[in-house]
């Protein structure tokens, strides 16, 4: 019996991921469920573009057919091999400290931010694209170079699953000597929540784009963080100075709804301003809010 919509998204919740023993089940699961809804809703194209296989062309090998699904669908489809990767990604994730944080989200941002990396991998490794990764926090703390074999995706998996959040941010540090590794232009996807000096971070996610990057913002953010819903009065602690400050947050609440979302606003209007697309993802939404919009991005490219 086929899932509905409301069924299917059940396995993407974040509760119920976070739950799952491994983080390669983890991706599995909502990489799984996420193809499961793209199936059931209008970008069923799309499940073909993303699938390893491509439409059977005269000339073709008759052994490279997939009889499977030529069975399952009465379409002639032929098997992808590793040779015929087409796309280079690369996924940052910060690791530092403000992103382990949880309030009113299922999970702390960190959590949600190695899920969704290790989902992206899996999806694109699984396709025969090539993936590389970096963790950064201050400084570049881990960075493995794009590769398309299935086994080097436990690599990925096993740095992203040892991240423990620490240090400060130095966002645009970061990504700047990261943007230097970069030598094959592809797509970038860094997953931050983007608390940094907003000026410098736009200035490197331009130098990407520029080098002809195709690049994608997933900013991960607790809802408390947009609203300061804080019902009751007490101490603040910076997550990555330790610095302290008492305050009754309904009297700063305004202000700081004010100043937060001209923030967004800033960051999002300069980043469509250089076609670079711009996500913001609240860590108790589904994960395939986040995956169907690289679906989208990604359908462009090909």
């Amino acid at each position: 019996m086929a899932l509905d919509r409301t069924q299917y998204r059940t396995f993407l919740e974040p509760k119920v991921i976070s739950k799952l023993a491994s983080l390669e089940l983890k991706a599995r699961n909502v990489v799984e469920g996420f193809m499961v809804g793209l199936h059931k809703s209008p970008y069923h194209g799309f499940s073909v573009e993303f699938s390893e296989h491509r439409p059977y062309m005269q000339g073709d090998q008759l052994k490279d057919i997939d009889w499977k699904v030529l069975a399952k669908s009465d379409r002639y489809y032929i098997k992808q091999y590793e040779e015929e990767t087409n796309l280079i990604a690369h996924i940052f994730v910060d690791v530092s400290k403000s992103m382990d944080f949880k309030n009113e989200g299922a999970v702390t941002k960190l959590e949600y931010a190695k899920i969704l990396a290790a989902s992206l991998s899996y999806l694109l490794i699984h396709q025969q694209d090539s993936v590389g990764l970096g963790l950064f926090s201050d400084k570049l703390e881990t960075y493995l170079p794009p590769k398309s074999s299935r086994v080097y995706l436990k690599n990925i998996l096993i740095e992203i699953n040892n991240v423990i959040a620490s240090s400060k941010t130095n966002t645009a540090e970061c990504l700047n000597s990261v943007s230097e590794k970069i030598k094959r232009r592809g797509m970038v996807i860094l997953i931050s929540d983007f608390f940094d000096d907003v000026e410098k971070v736009l200035t490197v996610l331009k130098k990407l784009h520029y080098k002809k990057n195709d690049v994608i913002l997933f900013q991960i953010l607790d809802p408390i963080e947009k609203n300061f819903a804080f019902e009751k009065s007490g101490v603040f602690v910076d997550l990555e100075t330790r610095e302290e400050m008492t305050t009754q947050p309904y009297q700063i609440q305004a202000a700081y709804q004010t100043a937060f979302k001209e923030y967004l606003s800033r960051l999002k209007k300069e980043c469509l301003s250089f076609g670079i697309e711009y996500n913001l993802i609240n860590t108790n939404e589904p994960f395939d809010t986040a995956l169907l919009s690289f679906i989208k991005r990604r359908s462009k490219l090909l």
